[in-house]
């Protein structure tokens, strides 16, 4: 989300769990504890733990089968996401961009191929992202403050009746496709709704304020989220529902978009305040390190070759580039002027970003082979969660596209 608003307090917690993104400007952070950041951290120390399993909990079947095949170097969380390998259920669909526009309650969708808006409706109060659907049939559009879902048919772009759902900030789905994960961000709740009706089926109140962004782990047992507000990040067991471990990031961090690596060893995870991306360790939750991108570091976006995650710096107008094989910074693309880059994802032949500007009422298209702003594409006020769409994969796990 990344509204300014200020941080919580903070506490560093690192945990264990048997089961189971050229450096930017930003000084390098300290690592999670409550003290302003050094310019050389030590690597992260945890200071409390907090954990509602025991630690010796044996992996399951399925955590031990996918980290042997890691160790061999055989698993791609995104091998279903290659150019070209659109699912049967949207070959037929149109391609276009959806960008919600908070300020406006407006939704504008954009041709991508000839750049101009060919649609433009109103949605509820504050929309925030254009979500697909886990069966890839429809779009929700998150109208956070209209306690609403409004849903696209694809097929056509247009919308349909809204649906109420309090507080819907955010939407994810399980892997399996059995629940909408809402992110319920002023109840600070997780919110289990069925994916079609929408009809709320269980609730799970969190330690954490401001719950907005996540990603699964390689085998979808386990859902680490991000709760901006008070810099947290917890781990989720979405089954039972459960809060299996908390890490506090420290007073001055405000995370915002998560990652898992192409290898499903390493949750990237944004954060706004402190200028870059932590590395969490996917089998353990150990923090590993923070990695300095640019000011405002905000949503995360892999490209289709699995190689690298773009990094959206909102804060200074530029997109780093991490190569995951080396962990590092390898490039940075900024917008001529200055921008502010939101959210969006990758088009579907790998070959342009697209982000929101979210401050300039702007859409930026991104050229991913020479990091050229090709385009800049005047939209309503307060352009957040874009989604390009359709997107390859098999499944949609949420925000404005995570597809396995």
């Amino acid at each position: 989300m990344g509204r300014a608003r200020g941080t919580g307090a903070v506490t560093v917690v690192l945990m264990m769990l048997g089961g189971f993104a050229l450096a930017g400007c930003a000084a390098q952070p300290s690592a999670p504890r409550a003290e302003r950041p050094r310019a050389e951290p030590p690597a992260a120390a945890p200071s409390r733990v907090t954990s509602t399993r025991p630690a010796s909990v044996p992996p399951s079947p399925d955590a031990a089968a996918s980290l042997q095949a890691r160790s061999r170097g055989q698993v791609d969380v995104y091998a279903a996401d290659r150019p070209g390998m659109l699912s049967p259920v949207v070959k037929g669909f149109r391609s276009l961009v959806y960008v919600p526009n908070s300020e406006s309650g407006t939704v504008d969708v954009i041709d991508p191929e000839t750049y101009r808006i060919v649609r433009h409706f109103t949605v509820g109060a504050l929309p925030q992202h254009v979500v697909p659907s886990w069966d890839l049939k429809t779009l929700w559009v998150n109208n956070n403050r209209g306690n609403s879902l409004t849903p696209i048919d694809p097929r056509t772009g247009r919308p349909g009746r809204p649906v109420p759902v309090e507080d819907p900030y955010n939407l994810y789905f399980s892997p399996d496709g059995t629940y909408a994960l809402v992110m319920a961000e002023r109840n600070n709740q997780l919110d289990l709704r069925d994916p079609h009706s929408m009809k709320l089926l269980r609730s799970l109140s969190l330690p954490c304020r401001g719950i907005n962004h996540g990603d699964f782990t390689a085998d979808g047992s386990v859902f680490l989220a991000s709760c901006e507000f008070s810099g947290d990040l917890v781990v989720l067991d979405w089954r039972t529902p459960s809060v299996i471990r908390h890490i506090h990031l420290g007073h001055m961090s405000m995370p915002q978009d998560v990652k898992l690596s192409p290898d499903g060893t390493v949750f990237y995870v944004a954060d706004m305040e402190r200028h870059g991306v932590w590395l969490v360790d996917a089998a353990t939750y150990k923090v590993m390190r923070f990695l300095p991108t640019g000011r405002g570091a905000h949503g995360l976006y892999v490209s289709r070759d699995s190689r690298r995650l773009y990094v959206s710096n909102r804060g200074e107008g530029s997109v780093s580039v991490v190569s995951f094989r080396k962990r590092k910074v390898v490039d940075v693309w900024r917008i001529p002027g200055g921008g502010s880059p939101d959210m969006g994802g990758v088009s579907a032949d790998g070959t342009k970003l697209w982000l929101s500007g979210r401050y300039h009422g702007v859409v930026y298209v991104f050229d991913t082979r020479d990091g050229r702003v090709v385009r800049t594409i005047p939209v309503g006020a307060g352009p957040h969660g874009l989604c390009v769409y359709p997107q390859p994969g098999r499944y949609s796990l949420g925000h404005t596209g995570i597809f396995r």
